[in-house]
């Protein structure tokens, strides 16, 4: 029986605080009326625009912001009901998430070239198997921009997703958190399911982390502007109201502002895609000589590595399954590293996600390495990977 484990550490450290953002946070901070449930007009504004930039053209009455995306996405399967798939391997929250929401949930495996989404073939006979033992599968949940994986799903692929969900009258929920996180401006185009299956899909992005620090949650959903789109948003919107799922007024000012995208959030949307591409490479380039296998992240701050290849050198050192993989890394890397397990797949496989933005400790070391040109010349940078490099060596050497 697969170990349960303990919740990762929420919310994750990730980028110093945007100067411009803590001043539209201060400017906030005596208002005493709370923000309405779902959003306030210049919120939803905001939102709008934002959707609109990426060639969504969104009315208010589509969205809904709430204090992060997991109490979004809980308020959303709770009120659609019925069953929920998911990819092996997949976020850690999103299984907790559909635990909470009261149905049962089923895991697909990825395709071999990508994480995000699941093989539409494996998930054609998944969604058969559990209608013909009695369950009701109702939603996708899928990430064009992948946390565990950081890649990106190529068009074809997602296209091939879409149709098979939308055949077995999937919703599609895409989590578009790292989308504008893609290394590559010139790289696989990001293409969203609300793209291709407009009717069918609801967009999940979270602000924390993307657009605004990791320590003032808030997140949007953007449903389908159909009947049983704005029903399902209805249903929704009372849960979050139930709940109390509400913005802070402070938070929710920043995270308009953020969503305007003024030049100065755009410099740090850039800086940090380089940074996040400069770290994860280098990264990916010392897990493939130290003999792990791993997908090229593209996107985003994780990389998911598997090291099964080095099983023999990991038992020397009484390393077995993923759960003392995490324990190991961790105490040695000085930063929590999650093994497989916390997202979905087996502990016996030896795999872990890895965020080699944490190598970098407090926010100075953060700063100074968004803002080098070149962050790989950055000393603070060098020396986490220098550190990173000996860990696996380590591990490799037995």
């Amino acid at each position: 029986m697969q170990p349960t484990a303990p919740a990762l550490s929420a919310p994750e450290s990730g980028l110093p605080v945007l100067a411009e953002l803590a001043e539209q946070l201060a400017a906030a901070a005596g208002r005493s009326a709370p923000e309405p449930a779902g959003g306030g007009p210049a919120l939803h504004a905001a939102a709008r625009g934002y959707f609109a930039r990426r060639g969504l053209w969104t009315d208010a009455g589509q969205l809904i912001a709430a204090p992060g995306a997991q109490p979004l996405l809980l308020a959303l399967l709770a009120s659609l009901g019925g069953d929920v798939l998911l990819t092996r391997p997949c976020a850690a929250w999103y299984t907790q998430v559909a635990r909470l929401a009261g149905g049962a949930s089923y895991h697909v495996p990825v395709p071999a070239e990508c994480g995000g989404v699941p093989d539409p073939f494996a998930l054609l006979e998944t969604v058969r198997r559990i209608r013909g033992e009695g369950g009701r599968p109702r939603a996708l949940v899928l990430s064009v921009a992948d946390d565990p994986t950081g890649t990106l799903v190529p068009p074809e692929t997602l296209h091939e997703v879409c149709e098979a969900a939308t055949a077995e009258e999937l919703l599609v929920i895409s989590d578009e958190t790292w989308r504008d996180t893609r290394y590559d401006a010139h790289g696989t185009v990001v293409v969203g399911p609300a793209e291709m299956c407009p009717e069918h899909t609801v967009v999940l992005t979270d602000l924390a982390g993307s657009l605004t620090p990791t320590a003032w949650p808030a997140a949007l959903a953007r449903f389908p502007d159909t009947g049983p789109g704005r029903a399902l948003r209805a249903r929704t919107l009372s849960t979050c109201t139930a709940l109390r799922a509400l913005l802070a007024p402070p938070v929710a000012a920043a995270a308009a502002h953020a969503l305007d995208e003024p030049a100065p959030v755009r410099a740090r949307t850039a800086a940090a895609a380089r940074l996040f591409g400069a770290l994860a490479t280098a990264a990916y380039g010392r897990l493939t000589l130290a003999g792990a296998l791993c997908r090229p992240p593209q996107a985003g701050p994780f990389l998911y590595a598997d090291l099964g290849e080095l099983r023999t050198a990991l038992a020397a050192r009484g390393i077995t399954d993923s759960v003392e993989l995490e324990d190991h890394l961790s105490a040695r890397l000085g930063c929590h590293t999650p093994g497989g397990h916390r997202f979905a797949d087996s502990p016996d496989a030896l795999r872990v996600r890895f965020s080699p933005l944490a190598l970098l400790t407090g926010d100075a070391a953060r700063q100074r390495a968004l803002d080098a040109a070149e962050p790989l010349e950055s000393p603070d940078v060098a020396q986490a990977l220098a550190r990173f490099g000996a860990v696996l060596g380590e591990l490799a050497g037995g």
